[in-house]
């Protein structure tokens, strides 16, 4: 399979997995008009998400993708997985301490 067509498979996979598992209306990002800055699956609002699915992964070199193509006001965020495993997420360390705040914060409310 080429890495293109892989790429687009990957991202569906994750559309539907955070659909169909849990409850978000996501989709593809360009799946109807093109190469438009959309993150590669939207739907989770606040969070940019840049979908990896490949056996080797310069996971810095796809933050910073991520970092560089968020809006304001988003989270980047990638998701990626290899082939037999499960997915995984990966953010800035400040990103996820403000996540996790925000939980904690929201729990002892």
């Amino acid at each position: 399979m080429n890495s293109n067509r892989k790429g687009k498979e990957g991202e569906r996979e994750l559309a539907n997995l955070l659909k169909d598992r849990y409850g978000y209306d996501c989709r593809r990002g360009q799946q109807f008009c093109g190469s438009n800055g959309d993150a590669d699956v939207v739907g989770l609002p606040g969070i940019h998400i840049e979908c990896k699915r490949v056996e080797k992964l310069n996971i810095y070199e796809a933050v910073e993708q991520s970092i560089n193509d968020a809006r304001e006001g988003e989270m980047p965020t990638v998701m990626h997985r290899k082939n037999r495993k499960d997915w995984l997420v990966t953010m800035t360390m400040e990103d996820w301490m403000e996540l996790y705040e925000k939980q904690r914060i929201h729990r002892d409310q």
